[in-house]
């Protein structure tokens, strides 16, 4: 496969600096040359850069940042557009806003293709906020109420060209979800399949009937990992921790069974914080969950030391 590697260095969104670093780590745990092994054909794009600011404003005034997440917006969307050319791009975050960018600029390449885009949520959080709704003002909670094409975005973020269907995207392994949020989800028809969930269905089923739905429409995937979709036990090199997330194997079994199906066509992997991880073992984790993803095998997985 080909493969488009697209830095995002995005920490604007997240309520605590250190995203901006997660390209770099991503790098630095040879995520490019793990690929390579694997024998995809590797292209680095090297990291976005942020455009100038607009003059946008809203009325909520917990909004931090809107003028620089509304920028990055733009850019990314235009990166991850020209990256999903005949290839298929790898995001590296960056807090979770910059998924605001990729996947409005993937559902813009899908739209052209004639084929739906579905995206699979992997998160602890839905980020299904409005600018109304958020009260916190961190912008990475609200990218996926965007792409969507929820009310009151208006003027202060980009225009999207292709809005995704909610009914087309599945939030897997949620366990902190505001209140506002879970009435957005419900109206939107958006997929929910958070940890209880999982706990008493198992993960293979639940991700086994969403990818059904992909085949049976042609559609095209995006999945979106955020770090907190792990257990903090795991991956600690988030700033947004929450107990009780994915196990090593149930996080690798979604990503073997994504590879099985041959349905991703890109990939954000975001909310890495280098400074709060341990001599890299989030980095390192996101690497081989990647390398699983992209077809690496139970047979084929190396020892580590850490």
């Amino acid at each position: 496969m080909r493969v488009r590697i697209v830095g995002a260095p995005v920490e604007d969104g997240a309520g605590r600096l250190g995203c901006e670093m997660g390209p770099k780590a991503l790098r630095v745990a040879d995520l490019g040359a793990t690929l390579r092994d694997l024998g995809h054909e590797v292209e680095d794009l090297g990291n976005v850069a942020r455009g100038a600011l607009p003059a946008v404003t809203h009325a909520n005034p917990a909004l931090k940042n809107l003028p620089e997440v509304a920028a990055w917006t733009s850019a990314i969307s235009d990166a991850a557009y020209a990256a999903s050319d005949d290839a298929m791009p790898i995001f590296l975050g960056g807090d979770h806003a910059l998924s605001a960018g990729t996947v409005s600029g993937v559902a813009r390449r899908a739209a052209e293709l004639g084929r739906p885009l579905f995206v699979l949520w992997l998160d602890a959080h839905p980020d299904f906020h409005t600018l109304d709704t958020t009260t916190s003002g961190n912008l990475h909670g609200v990218p996926l109420a965007y792409v969507a094409g929820r009310a009151s975005f208006g003027s202060a973020f980009p225009p999207l060209a292709t809005a995704i269907d909610p009914r087309r995207a599945c939030t897997m392994g949620l366990r902190s979800v505001d209140p506002a949020e879970r009435r957005a989800l419900t109206e939107a028809g958006v997929l929910v399949h958070d940890m209880r969930a999982i706990d008493e269905h198992g993960i293979a089923p639940l991700l086994r009937d969403f990818l059904a739905r992909v085949v049976a429409e042609n559609g095209l995937l995006h999945v979106s990992f955020d770090v907190d979709f792990l257990d903090p036990a795991i991956a600690p090199a988030v700033g947004t921790t929450v107990p009780g997330g994915a196990t090593f194997r149930e996080a690798h079994l979604v990503m073997e069974m994504l590879s099985d199906s041959g349905l991703v066509t890109s990939l954000d992997l975001v909310e890495l914080n280098p400074f709060l991880d341990e001599r890299g073992r989030t980095a390192t984790l996101l690497v081989d969950l990647t390398a699983s993803l992209m077809g690496r095998r139970i047979m084929d997985r190396p020892t580590q030391r850490y």
